[in-house]
Order: structure tokens, then sequence, then C-alpha cells
């Protein structure tokens, strides 16, 4: 299939019902609306698709960026094709979800997470987050750098309440995260998520609520230090 034939497809797969939840979710006008499980339909079709996962990423339409982490070939990514979509990606279920994804499962997800905390804007800034977060739920242990880390964790807890809007979301979500699949840092990060406290983002007028980190940690703890096979779902 051509990136051209798969637009056509996932437009015709679009639902206005849909289209209108995820614009309130702040999805720009030009996603079609469709629905995650119909992707993966494609998705199964295609298995992984290097240069079709580029062409579609470059469509700018939403939908189709989604199904082009879903295919992506993260063995066959270079820095400078991860680098290009954490630019470019214009909604937070991009930016948070697909790139992080494919960064993480990269060779290049804890060198670019790093890059992209460090960055002015708050697109990429929450990418790089996203991208640590995942890091850490797919390398074992005993392969990180657990100091860096901790001193991440106390950065959150320094920078958080002056961060950006969707910056606090994925730092919330990173100290999850470690507290979650990090099994040497659990007791650390929880003690960061009581004195962090209650985190407000604005959904965009949605009833989405940030987790309170220390609970959900203790939710993650119970089902067992349980790493993830892959990132992207």
């Amino acid at each position: 299939m051509t990136a051209t034939e798969i637009l056509s497809q996932l437009k015709q797969m679009g639902s206005e019902n849909i289209s209108r939840i995820l614009a309130k979710h702040g999805a720009p006008p030009n996603q079609y609306g469709v629905k995650i499980e119909d992707m993966k339909k494609i998705q199964k079709k295609i298995k992984k698709d290097y240069a079709l996962s580029l062409e579609l990423f470059d469509s700018g339409v939403p939908d189709a960026q989604y199904l082009a982490g879903l295919i992506a070939d993260e063995t066959r990514m270079t820095k400078k094709d991860l680098q290009h979509w954490a630019d470019t990606a214009q909604w937070s279920q991009i930016s948070e979800f697909t790139v992080p994804w494919i960064a993480a499962e990269s060779d290049y997800g804890w060198e670019l997470g790093l890059k992209w905390i460090a960055a002015k804007n708050e697109t990429i800034q929450s990418s790089g987050w996203a991208t640590l977060a995942n890091v850490v739920a797919l390398v074992k242990d005993e392969e990180l750098d657990l100091k860096e880390l901790q001193n991440l964790l106390y950065r959150v807890e320094k920078e958080i309440s002056s961060a950006a809007n969707r910056v606090r979301c994925t730092m919330n979500i990173f100290v999850i995260s470690v507290g979650g699949y990090v099994q040497p840092l659990s007791a650390e990060a929880i003690a960061i998520g009581k004195r962090i406290g209650h985190i407000t983002v604005d959904m965009h007028g949605t009833a989405c609520k940030v987790p309170y980190a220390p609970d959900y940690i203790q939710k993650m703890i119970g089902r067992g230090y349980k790493k993830k096979k892959m990132a992207r779902c």
C-alpha cells in the first residue's frame, strides 16, 4: 500500500463522532477521527515499514501520524528521523505517545530524551519526559543509569510547579514510570510524588485528570515490576 492509498482509506474510516471527541482533546482540524482499533487493522497487514512510516508522518494528518508510529521500524529510525518527528508533532497524542514510543524503542531513546527535556519548546520538552518514561519501562534496571534517574526525579520536584502545561503532565508520568518500573527507586519516586502533590494540567476543558503519582505507583507495584516488551500500543 502507498501512503496516498492509506490516507484515502483512513479518511473513509473516519467518524464525525470520534473526530468531535478528539477535537475536544486538542486534535487539529485536519484529523479524520479514525479509531485506533481500525488503524490496527491496517497495521496488521503492513506490520513494519520504515519508508512508509516516514511518508505517513510527513502527511501532517494526525491519524496517519499515529499509524506511522504503529508501523515504524525502530531498528531503522535515525536520530535525524526522530528529531524531525519531535519537531513537527503538533498534537499531544503524537508528541507524548507516538514520538516517545518509537524514540524509546530505538537505540537513541535515552540520548534524545535527555536532549529534548532541555529544549525551550513545550511540545519537545514533553516528548522528552515521555520518552524517558518509556525508556525506564523497557530497559532492565541493571542497564539503567540509576544515579541519573535519581537526579531527574529531583529535577522534576524542583521544576514541575513552574513548568509549562503539558510538561507538568509528562513530568508526572515520568515520576510514575520510574516508581512503577524501577524497583530501586520506587520509594524515592513515591516520596517525591507526595511532595509534589496533585498536579493540575489544562486538559482542554475535558474531565480528564492527571493521576496522583504515589497512588498510581502503588497500583503498579501491586502488579509486580514487569517491564514492557514494547512501548507502542
